[in-house]
């Protein structure tokens, strides 16, 4: 396999959310989220930026008084999406809205890496099937009272 087939498995700095106004935007509460203990994420469509995807991690300092522990945490988010990304990225790389989505962590504790790693991966695999449905109800495939 050489470098131009790989898949890129960097995480720069122009897929993490910067702007205040677009993180204003994913909390004002009329977005929608989904929960893998200990993760939390928030998403919302956008066509406010450049890359498919956006991404913010947070952890309360309520939980975690250290920033050294608050850092970790963070750490073990921002390489799970890393990981888990370039599938994603595919899975909507044919709608025209771009994704922006916090990951907040919701444990007292930290957890291991495997777990987050699981966490990350199913929160990603669920928005990218729910994004494939949305996008097949748009296009009329499917009815959308179907299964009531």
């Amino acid at each position: 396999m050489t470098t131009s087939e790989r898949p890129c498995m960097s995480f720069p700095k122009k897929e993490r959310i910067t702007s205040k106004k677009l993180v204003e935007q994913l909390f004002c509460g009329t977005n929608r989220s989904m929960v893998a203990f200990p993760i939390r994420m928030v998403y919302m469509p956008t066509k406010a930026i450049d890359v498919p995807v956006q991404v913010l991690t947070s952890v309360s300092k309520r939980h975690f008084k250290h920033a050294v522990k608050r850092n970790r945490v963070k750490r073990q988010i921002r390489e799970a999406y890393r990981k888990t990304r370039n599938s994603f990225v595919e899975s909507i790389a044919n709608t025209d809205n771009h994704y922006a989505v916090a990951f907040i962590y919701l444990a007292d504790d930290i957890k291991s890496s495997d777990v987050i790693d699981g966490c990350i991966d199913r929160l990603m695999k669920r928005l990218g099937e729910k994004i494939a449905h949305e996008r097949e109800v748009e296009k009329g495939d499917v009815k959308a009272n179907e299964g009531c």
